[in-house]
């Protein structure tokens, strides 16, 4: 599934392109078939969709793999050249000479003069000497010593080049000027910037933005973390607020604020400016932004929002009563999925029933305000205003105040000490079904007691 790690790099291309009049490429690396599955890739484009990145300014899908004849001219040229040779040696056999796990192809190879045959792989010949500057957007021009970057494998023995290659001759082929993706790559620029030199290219500029980490300064992880943007997605985070969030991770706009309009960051970001510490993800801070972006909805589009998630629910939805209901619970979510348990007293025959709820609200003088609300409610002009004064004169004869009074109340119609305001969401719910439920809960509170 799409990492939210790979949906800001996304982002941070496609600012980029719409910035410079550029084009945003989608290029879908499957050349290593292990790591390759149509439905990941159909779950990439469906986030990107999601974001909002598309239009005249974004191309692709294009699959590597359909350049697979450029790739292997590439490695013949290469070998040709003499910039790259045949080995035939295994792992095993490399730490055997070595003595060490840990340390890289040792060039054993180099000058055997090995011709392609079974179990030997093409290593690209780094230069022995000098050193490789890669220019950064954020980090500078980091060297590196060339002696110390091992003779990489540049094609399988079974022909199929790896991604280092394949990389640079797709990057070359479609004219690619910048590359902005997570710092964990830097170490392979050098590697790649020698590639493109050998096949006479220019390299791209790079930006290697901060690795995203979780709240113990752990780099997010898909085995310990939720990582999966679909997931956020499914949860009710609006795309909006999941892309405000993720320009935020290293970048941080002008003034001290949080909730910037797409227009305000595209105007204001640059890449220059991304922070190259770790970039933490905060899902307290985005489920409170998310919330503002929901609050900030048109009335109709939260109920379009909500549709999706009404339409899974374990009861059916009437959608009239819920646009009355929308208003109501509209302030009070803070992912869309919530909506299914703030409003489902509306729709079940009986209200949800939580232990905990109910031995919280049921205590004295319970009995007496659920007895007095009913024959209180039989006969008032059934609206918001006329139901709070009612009971908040039974209070007052008991020595509470609203709060305390409201709260058998609410547990009894609703089954929850918490939700949307009570007042409205009787006078939405109706009479009938707001005695019946109080009267319910008065004969089951009288019966345990």
């Amino acid at each position: 599934m799409f990492h939210v790690g790979g949906a800001r790099s996304a982002l941070f291309n496609w600012v980029m392109a719409v910035q410079s009049g550029g084009t945003l490429v989608l290029r879908i690396e499957d050349t290593d078939a292990s790591r390759n599955s149509p439905e990941w890739t159909e779950g990439i484009i469906r986030a990107l969709a999601w974001l909002g990145i598309d239009g005249e300014q974004y191309e692709g899908p294009y699959f590597q793999s359909a350049n697979a004849d450029k790739h292997a001219e590439a490695a013949a040229k290469l070998k040709d050249a003499g910039r790259a040779y045949y080995c035939d040696c295994g792992r095993e056999a490399v730490v055997a000479r070595t003595g060490d796990q840990h340390r890289g192809y040792d060039g054993f190879c180099r000058d055997r003069g090995l011709e392609p045959g079974p179990g030997r792989a093409l290593r690209f010949r780094t230069p022995d000497e000098g050193q490789t500057t890669v220019v950064d957007l954020l980090r500078g021009k980091p060297v590196f010593e060339n002696a110390v970057l091992e003779d990489f494998v540049i094609a399988r023995a079974d022909g199929t080049v790896t991604f280092l290659l394949a990389n640079a001759v797709d990057d070359m082929s479609q004219g690619i000027t910048h590359v902005v993706r997570g710092e964990e790559h830097l170490s392979n620029a050098p590697k790649q910037q020698l590639l493109w030199e050998a096949l006479g290219g220019e390299p791209p500029v790079w930006a290697h933005v901060p690795v995203i980490v979780n709240e113990k300064r752990q780099k997010l992880s898909k085995r310990r973390d939720k990582v999966a943007l679909e997931d956020y997605r499914a949860e009710g985070y609006l795309a909006e607020a999941m892309r405000n969030y993720l320009m935020l991770l290293g970048w941080a706009p002008s003034g001290d604020r949080e909730i910037v309009p797409w227009d305000v960051i595209v105007e204001e970001f640059h890449i220059e400016d991304v922070n190259t510490s770790p970039a933490f993800f905060d899902v307290k801070k985005l489920r409170a932004i998310n919330g503002e972006y929901i609050r900030a909805l048109p009335a109709e589009k939260f109920i379009a929002e909500c549709l999706p998630f009404l339409e899974r629910a374990p009861f059916e939805v009437n959608v009239a009563v819920f646009a009355e209901l929308a208003p109501l619970a509209q302030t009070r979510v803070a992912l869309l999925s919530e909506i299914v348990q703030m409003i489902d007293f509306a729709f079940l025959d009986e209200p949800p029933f939580d232990e905990q709820s109910w031995n919280k609200a049921m205590k004295e003088p319970a009995a007496a305000i659920l007895a007095a609300a009913e024959v209180a409610y039989q006969d008032a002009p059934w609206n918001a205003t006329e139901l709070k004064d009612r009971l908040e004169r039974i209070g007052a004869e008991h020595g509470l105040k609203l709060g305390k009074t409201q709260a058998p109340v609410r547990v009894a119609v609703t089954g929850r000490t918490v939700g949307l305001p009570l007042f409205e969401s009787l006078e939405i719910l109706g009479r009938d079904r707001t005695l019946s439920r109080i009267a319910a809960a008065h004969a089951r509170l009288e019966a345990s007691s």
